[in-house]
């Protein structure tokens, strides 16, 4: 006889069904598991021994076989131990067999028979709901798996003795409730950052449209205070949003508590961090910071420090909004909707360009730093601006800044503009300036007379790209929402250019 359960492998945040098979045989006594496992399925024969040894059960003294299928699928983490050892009850006859066809199982196995959190128990829910099964699961990440939705069934037991005094009808599990973090109240407010009104305002700009950045200027300026208050201003995740960052977060295991939250990801990673651990890599292919910022903003500090070739990697994401990782037997692709905001100072000393401050090394200085980032990663990033020190007077000023509450609700007025016509126009999966298409963008932001010929001359004199062409229109756009305006007019497009020269003089130096 052969007992099988479901269970699934993942392949980026999909959760592709996996059938587990186990047969009790007469034969050597010995416990084999195949099927392409790795060796932290190898290892769970050990701990599926263990466990059931600790709930009262004893392995039969005949041969086990365990096959994962279909078998050319590589089979990766510790999930497996719970419906190997939920099969090998079935085939024991310690729990009806039958009972487990309607359920999708997943869970690591303690050698105490107690059951613990697992990675992707949100996409295993959302998988086993499509095909109309419930799922068993950890009881830690029973809130998380019970966002798949409200019908949807769901046993999330402690230990190995606890689902099967369910089955047997000894004991009801209660299904999990849904989790979710209360919203964070001690945000970093931009009351808090005086003066820089002119970076203030590009921050504003950026939230609005979903537009990348990049700040330069010396040591202490403000940068990184900056782009740390960015999160006070942006709207909080929308449903569909929120669903898409919790599957990321579950299948890297960062979903503390298993409880969701509709605050958009903050990433900031240290300059050493290699390409794989920005785009995603490494042996089971994880997701990379730029896929943790998904719909949300990736902070790169020290920007020219990454190394060239990471830093490169992120053109892609930063264009078509997917980490796709390529490997000899298998691909994956992340989503990563990012908005990526960078700082760095404008030379390696610091100061260059600083009233006072004269750099032995000369202009040499400033071009060789700034010559790390690549022009073609210069050009997707749609705002630019000088980050000067701040001033004695500034700091001493008594009166405060405004507050990150304020300017959230013009972001939010100007997000909530950019969505309804977006969905007027039938491009319901674009909710921001900065990620709609070309085609779009022209129909959208088309300026007056005026206005284009302001574009006429600047994309001349300043050598625009195609695609930076298309960056000042979205930029623009999102100016004129800011104001409610209908239209595009040269006021927008000037501050738009505006941002974006700064960034033509560096390709320049660079």
């Amino acid at each position: 006889m052969v007992a099988r359960v479901r269970t699934v492998a993942f392949q980026g945040i999909e959760a592709v069904p996996v059938d587990v098979q186990v047969m009790i045989a007469p034969g050597k006594v010995n416990m084999h598991i195949v099927g392409l496992g790795d060796k932290a399925v190898a290892e769970s024969r050990e701990r599926v021994q263990a466990a059931l040894h600790a709930s009262g059960l004893s392995m039969p003294s005949k041969k086990v076989t365990v096959n994962l299928a279909p078998a050319d699928l590589p089979k990766e983490g510790s999930h497996y131990d719970l419906p190997i050892a939920l099969g090998l009850m079935a085939a024991l006859g310690a729990i009806p067999g039958d009972m487990l066809a309607g359920y999708v199982v997943l869970g690591e196995l303690s050698l105490d028979g107690t059951i613990a959190a697992v990675a992707g128990a949100l996409p295993a829910a959302i998988g086993a709901n499509a095909e109309g099964k419930g799922l068993i699961c950890p009881f830690a990440c029973g809130p998380e798996a019970a966002w798949a939705g409200k019908d949807f069934d769901i046993l999330a037991p402690r230990s190995l003795i606890a689902i099967a005094n369910h089955f047997r009808g000894t004991q009801v599990l209660s299904r999990p409730e849904a989790g979710i973090h209360a919203s964070a109240r001690d945000l970093p407010d931009l009351a808090d950052i005086k003066g820089q009104e002119t970076a203030k305002r590009a921050l504003e700009v950026a939230a609005a449209g979903g537009h990348n950045m990049l700040m330069i200027g010396p040591p202490g300026s403000g940068k990184s205070m900056l782009a740390q208050r960015l999160p006070s201003i942006l709207p909080p995740l929308a449903p569909r949003e929120l669903l898409e960052v919790s599957m990321i977060a579950s299948v890297a295991g960062e979903l503390g508590e298993g409880k969701l939250t509709d605050r958009r990801p903050f990433r900031a990673p240290h300059h050493s961090a290699s390409m794989a651990a920005l785009v995603g890599g490494g042996l089971r292919v994880r997701p990379g910071e730029a896929s943790l910022a998904h719909h949300g903003v990736l902070f790169l500090d020290e920007f020219p420090e990454f190394s060239p070739q990471a830093l490169d990697a992120l053109r892609q994401p930063l264009e078509t909004g997917d980490c796709m990782i390529d490997r000899a037997n298998h691909r994956v692709t992340y989503p990563a909707r990012i908005q990526l905001v960078a700082a760095m100072n404008p030379c390696r000393c610091g100061m260059a360009g600083e009233p006072g401050y004269r750099c032995l090394r000369g202009d040499r200085c400033r071009t060789d730093y700034q010559a790390r980032i690549s022009g073609p990663l210069l050009d997707r990033i749609d705002l630019r601006i000088e980050v000067p020190a701040v001033s004695a007077s500034d700091l001493i000023r008594p009166d405060r800044a405004e507050k990150s509450a304020d300017v959230a609700l013009r972001v939010a007025r100007a997000r909530t503009t950019q969505r309804e016509r977006f969905e007027r126009l039938g491009a319901t999966s674009v909710t921001t300036n900065a990620h709609c298409s070309p085609s779009v963008i022209e129909e959208i932001a088309m300026p007056d007379e005026s206005g284009l010929s302001l574009l006429r001359d600047a994309s001349e004199k300043l050598g625009f790209s195609a695609r930076a062409y298309h960056r000042v229109l979205k930029v623009a756009r999102t100016l004129a929402d800011l104001e409610a305006s209908e239209t595009v007019g040269r006021i927008h497009l000037a501050e738009a250019i505006s941002y974006r020269m700064s960034s033509e003089r560096m390709a320049q130096a660079a």
